[in-house]
């Protein structure tokens, strides 16, 4: 299963550019179909377009489902996400070899646009599905070439006027458990030997779009003094971001950005960048993203330069399912239970559903990166834990 993703959507960097509801897309929801298939599952597609595999009578209720996403970043590293889906199947797999039986349903399940790479929030499939994200938001989403989200998906062959809250769907879902590579080195760097730990929470995040409004000249024959460019403005708010985060023992990082008219003898009108915060409580994140603002703004004063703020997404802190968690931990024997500031759908799924997360160690600890990486082990290992919890929650 892994060899057969791996060339699918990879970049000329080694990275792997799989975003939504684009022909990458497309080969990994193929495969998600064929080996759903291969196994005698029932397969399914929703309202959003995540994709379901389901062993046993999906209208039972109470159901075990596992899984994560197949979409990536730009240049994004080949485990995030498509890690959880691998292992998903091949713990089915091993549980079929042990003659083991379900005696709840388990489903395997491949949530779309996770990672927010083409139309800009995260989680949209999982959002739709638990409403967080609306119909009428989803539609007025757009790409960098203007494709609309429901565009994208009627080309793609999805039918975009279903998309919406899915509660009958979720109502059937009893827990839901992702297992995804780790994206930092606690796991690495904790003593002992752990391949494998359990999530204890994930801190609030969000997106926030700073457009800075300055007045296009000429690069050679306006004067320092005489230009309004917003390229300062954004280069002192990187710098800004970066001291406030620091301060508070939060993130922050100016991921993205877009110039108009984005000549090279050219003084800027517009810049536009996407900063994306994160802290280990909603008070101190929303501190953060004000100082930031407040150091934009007031560098603009003195550049001339006009300053707007609009928040595109925003997750609060998402405190896995106690018992769940606790109960995956005892089961593993003691796994390390772990705090992490990446967003997931298990995140977004906890707001109406009992969620819990495994991470498989990453030694490096990079991620969103060609270099993230895990052992062939420690894969295996996440595997044998995955199994082990879902023959305790949906096999007794």
């Amino acid at each position: 299963m892994w060899r057969d993703l791996l060339p699918v959507g990879r970049s000329p960097g080694g990275g792997y550019r799989r975003h939504a509801w684009t022909s990458a897309d497309a080969e990994c929801r193929a495969w998600f179909r064929e080996q759903a298939e291969a196994r005698g599952l029932t397969y399914e597609v929703d309202r959003n377009g995540n994709q379901w595999a389901w062993l046993g009578d999906e209208e039972a209720g109470d159901a075990v489902v596992t899984g994560s996403h197949l979409d990536s970043v730009p240049d994004g590293g080949a485990f995030d996400g498509p890690l959880g889906v691998v292992s998903a199947f091949a713990a089915l797999d091993e549980l079929h070899e042990r003659g083991t039986r379900p005696v709840r349903p388990l489903a395997v399940v491949n949530f779309c646009d996770e990672e927010g790479a083409r139309f800009g929030p995260a989680c949209v499939g999982s959002r739709l599905a638990t409403g967080a994200l609306t119909a009428e938001q989803a539609r007025a989403l757009r790409d960098a070439d203007g494709v609309t989200l429901p565009e994208a998906m009627e080309r793609a062959g999805h039918d975009p006027d279903a998309i919406g809250a899915d509660p009958r769907r979720l109502a059937r879902v009893g827990a839901f458990v992702e297992l995804h590579v780790e994206q930092g080195r606690f796991l690495a760097e904790a003593p002992g030997d752990h391949p494998v730990g359990v999530a204890s929470a994930i801190w609030p995040h969000g997106r926030w779009r700073f457009d800075f409004h300055g007045e296009a000249n000429h690069a050679g024959t306006t004067r320092l003094e005489d230009r309004r460019d917003p390229m300062l403005t954004y280069a002192n708010t990187v710098l800004a971001a970066r001291k406030k985060a620091r301060l508070a023992g939060a993130l922050a990082t100016f991921g993205k950005v877009a110039v108009e008219p984005n000549g090279v003898n050219a003084i800027a009108s517009l810049v536009r960048g996407w900063l994306d915060s994160r802290a280990p409580d909603e008070e101190t994140l929303a501190a953060v993203v004000a100082e930031v603002e407040r150091a934009a703004v007031e560098r603009g004063a003195r550049d001339g330069v006009r300053v707007t703020v609009v928040r595109e997404s925003f997750a609060p802190v998402v405190e896995f399912d106690h018992a769940l968690r606790d109960r995956l931990a005892a089961r593993l024997g003691g796994a390390p239970v772990l705090p992490t500031g990446a967003g997931h759908d298990a995140g977004v799924l906890s707001a109406v559903v009992p969620t819990a997360m495994l991470h498989v160690r990453n030694p490096t600890g990079v991620s969103h990166s060609p270099a993230e990486t895990a052992t062939e082990d420690d894969c295996a290992a996440g595997v044998r834990a995955l199994v082990a919890v879902l023959e305790d929650l949906a096999c007794r």
